[in-house]
């Protein structure tokens, strides 16, 4: 038997998790319209996959040595002891989606993206939660850097179109496996005498992995990694060629980019491209960035698919709206219309009113508890609702109402018949 509650234990969200409540959920929605308009125009569609997925999917996308796969996941045993995790990134299950339905086969290029919750078992702390929601976008099928750089472009316009201020694009160039190996081998002879300063998880993965090393946020090692060879030194041919047509796209499309020699992002799959916006606006505090990103050339082949180039991104959208500030992005009001009735008889007539109303596409606001007309107005004023309908009986009985217009305070005497008309001409529908 469980040991008994005190009276004073309450019911709590479990840690690093948390609710998302009005108004942030209909920013929350707000964000979601403004991306889903601007990805269609781009020609991407919205894939949703589960939540579930299998543990092996993620070791081998990302990597069994990064920070997710090691210490982040969230993994338990099915009931036939099969290992499931709960997803802690998109791009992985979009891929596995890709490869499972063959989509090679039925379209040269696809082009999808995602909304959805994440899960990470990592330190909780402001704008950084275990569960967490994703907008992503992946592009599979097109090795020329012009996807690229129509992506980074695509993305700077969104974050534009929400208001975002103060951002910078850092762009960095990974390399591939033919010109990975002589970077990875410079960083090596690099950190080799340089071990000693490193932190505990660096020193244990460098020699596998060192790259890991320049991600890090322990101060050490971002010290370490700032001296550190230039990936953009040890690419070859062709990856400079590509990194040269990415800048100069970039430049046609009037985005300014700084090179960011530590930028290698998180995941194992990445290749030559990588890119982070960041911002200072808000309350990011000092790990600013806002979305981020890069090409990953090998992973379709790498879960069981043809050679598929492919780029892609994922933004927090928790750590988005906490960039924007408490105003950004606008709202629009609750209700284009709020109700304030005076007397049984005119707050029945209201109900099939509003239903009227509401069919025609209006949004309908009505105070049920009723009230005084003081305390009913001021909610109105509250919701931000643009005209208000006062009914009383008298109204009710002579088939009209009384509309306020809340911008100017005027009102006038309207034929039920006609508040439609009125009321869209208000609130600019």
């Amino acid at each position: 038997m469980g040991s008994k509650k005190s009276k004073g234990d309450r019911l709590r969200s479990v840690k690093g998790m948390h609710d998302i409540l009005p108004p942030d959920s209909r920013r929350l929605q707000e964000v979601q319209r403004v991306s889903h308009a601007l990805l269609q125009r781009y020609g991407y569609a919205e894939a949703r996959t589960p939540i579930l997925e299998y543990t092996p999917l993620f070791a081998r996308s990302i990597g069994d040595q990064t920070d997710i796969v090691e210490k982040e996941m969230y993994t338990f045993a099915d009931r036939d002891d099969t290992s499931l995790t709960m997803r802690p990134e998109g791009t992985a299950s979009v891929v596995r989606a890709y490869v499972q339905h063959a989509l090679h086969k039925v379209e040269p290029v696809t082009r999808w993206y995602y909304f959805g919750p994440m899960f990470r078992h990592e330190r909780a702390q402001r704008g950084r939660y275990r569960q967490f929601y994703q907008l992503g976008v992946e592009a599979l099928g097109a090795a020329k850097a012009s996807i690229d750089a129509e992506m980074i472009g695509m993305l700077v316009v969104l974050l534009d179109d929400l208001g975002l201020q103060n951002l910078r694009v850092h762009l960095n160039t990974l390399g591939c496996p033919e010109c990975r190996p002589g970077y990875r081998q410079a960083l090596l002879d690099f950190l080799g005498p340089r071990e000693a300063e490193l932190c505990e998880d660096c020193e244990r993965r460098f020699a596998n992995n060192p790259l890991r090393v320049l991600d890090c946020k322990v101060e050490g090692c971002r010290a370490v990694g700032d001296a550190a060879p230039r990936s953009i030194d040890h690419t070859c041919q062709a990856c400079r060629e590509h990194w040269d047509q990415l800048n100069g796209d970039l430049g046609l499309l009037e985005v300014e980019v700084r090179l960011d020699n530590r930028l290698v992002r998180g995941l194992d799959y990445y290749t030559r491209t990588t890119f982070e916006l960041i911002s200072d606006a808000g309350d990011l505090g000092s790990q600013n960035t806002v979305a981020g990103g890069g090409r990953y050339d090998g992973l379709v082949q790498e879960l069981g698919g043809p050679p598929t180039p492919a780029v892609g991104f994922a933004m927090g959208l928790e750590r988005l709206l906490l960039a924007l500030g408490p105003d950004l992005p606008a709202l629009a009001p609750v209700a284009d219309v709020a109700m304030v009735t005076r007397g049984e008889r005119a707050r029945a007539a209201a109900v099939p009113l509003a239903a009227r109303l509401r069919k025609s596409g209006l949004a309908v606001d009505i105070d049920h508890r009723g009230g005084s007309m003081k305390s009913q107005m001021k909610r109105a004023n509250k919701l931000g609702a643009p005209a208000v309908v006062i009914l009383g009986d008298d109204e009710v009985d002579r088939g009209v109402a009384a509309l306020r217009d809340m911008a100017d305070s005027t009102q006038e005497e309207v034929a039920v018949d006609e508040l439609e008309g009125k009321i869209r001409g208000l609130a600019g529908r």
